[in-house]
């Protein structure tokens, strides 16, 4: 950064959790958010892509009909949860340390969707399928953890957010390095001129990086 170098953390998690994260400097960040849903630079926000909300309510209803799954309703500043057991809501508060807010009617919160995610304990590889064959057609279905699938509108990942950065700041892509493991990356590793997979990427992330 002292060097005019721009630091973007791009992540699944929500603004206020990563902001704490980097808050010896949060203020001079810019910031890609729940999976390139939010985009923030300076404290400003740059742009929100919204879902609709009758594909909205049939997730959550998805989610909360399947056992041992649970739901997880980003906000932009906190996580709707109407948990169905203790331990998650420990986990999410406690540990991923998120700005939380426990609902009785996770249906009925007003706040505009964008990020809807399931979370289940015993990992999502088993059901990803079914997930992508329900909703794949209608919202973005991408994989963020071993836990984690993660709902965003159509089209909308880390690599667009990242564009509406680049255009603001007056940035091009090849000017651009980013780092990433899981395919929650795939797009922000297309749209720069220098992808870097981490030492544990999944091979798929692993190889469109090997060229550069």
């Amino acid at each position: 950064m002292d060097r005019g170098i721009i630091f973007v953390p791009a992540s699944g998690r929500q603004y206020a959790n990563m902001q704490r994260m980097f808050a010896p400097v949060a203020d001079r960040l810019g910031f890609i958010c729940e999976n390139g849903c939010l985009s923030f630079f300076q404290g400003k926000m740059l742009h929100k892509d919204v879902m609709d909300r009758e594909t909205g309510q049939e997730l959550l209803h998805a989610i909360w009909e399947k056992e041992g799954a649970e739901i997880l309703l980003s906000g932009v500043n906190t996580s709707y949860l109407m948990p169905k057991e203790e331990s998650y809501l420990h986990r999410m508060r406690d540990i991923v340390k998120n700005n939380v807010t426990v609902v009785d009617d996770i249906f009925a919160v007003e706040e505009e969707y964008f990020k809807i995610s399931v979370y289940e304990k015993a990992g999502v590889d088993a059901s990803r399928s079914y997930w992508e064959n329900r909703f794949g057609s209608r919202v973005q279905a991408v994989v963020s953890g071993l836990e984690w699938l993660d709902f965003t509108p159509k089209g909308v990942h880390k690599g667009r957010a990242l564009r509406v950065l680049q255009e603001y700041l007056g940035i091009a892509p090849e000017e651009c390095m980013a780092f990433g493991d899981n395919y929650n990356d795939k797009e922000l590793l297309e749209s720069v001129g220098f992808p870097v997979a981490m030492e544990n990427a999944k091979p798929e992330i692993y190889a469109m990086c090997q060229n550069h």
